[in-house]
């Protein structure tokens, strides 16, 4: 299967390349209005979702969204002969999960690659920035476990890794807590903000089609 591009994509090849992860959680919805943040900023966005994502938003609504193809499945895993979780993750000026889970912290925290999404960001080059905004109930954010995760894996990956704090407010279980996601605008300004400063240390970098 051939990769869409929609001709109204008029990003600039010099634009950055961000890759969006969205996993599962109800917070999923904002992702949304993270990419036409990011597009309306002039930026090219690829979206790989969880296939609990999907149960929220559809792939087809983040297409329409992005102006390309999103992808869910790892298998069969190619694309014009290219390996999807590889090729997916070259190019990119930034990477980024929103919402991350709980359990998809899990997943990076302990290096599992048993989808796409995660295949995908073990893939990443090793310098690409990569930012992380957690949404969950405050008692999963505040369990020992997510406190584990959250600090080994700041720990591991230094100055690469941005590590968004969620808000408090109140959830969609009903609970009030820190757990929410900081509003879209916000958070594609950040993204783009964590981008800037590796963009001029790799000039001429391919572009994935």
């Amino acid at each position: 299967m051939k990769s869409r591009k929609s001709p109204a994509d008029t990003s600039s090849p010099a634009a950055p390349h961000v890759l969006l992860v969205v996993t599962g959680g109800i917070a999923a919805y904002k992702s949304c209005d993270v990419v036409r943040e990011l597009r309306r900023a002039g930026a090219t966005v690829q979206v790989v979702l969880t296939r609990e994502a999907t149960q929220f938003v559809t792939p087809l609504t983040f297409e329409a969204l992005s102006g390309r193809r999103a992808f869910v499945e790892l298998l069969p895993g190619l694309t014009d002969g290219a390996i999807d979780h590889i090729r997916l993750a070259r190019g990119l000026d930034v990477a980024a999960v929103i919402p991350c889970t709980a359990n998809f912290l899990a997943k990076l925290w302990a290096g599992l690659a048993d989808d796409l999404a995660s295949a995908t960001l073990m893939a990443l080059a090793q310098a690409t920035p990569l930012l992380v905004a957690p949404a969950m109930n405050g008692e999963m954010w505040d369990h020992p476990a997510t406190r584990r995760n959250l600090r080994e894996l700041a720990a591991l990956h230094g100055a690469r890794l941005r590590l968004v704090d969620p808000v408090v407010k109140e959830l969609a279980c009903g609970e009030v807590g820190q757990g929410g996601l900081p509003e879209p605008a916000l958070l594609a300004r950040m993204i783009l903000d964590h981008a800037a400063g590796v963009r001029g240390a790799a000039p001429g970098r391919a572009r994935p089609a």
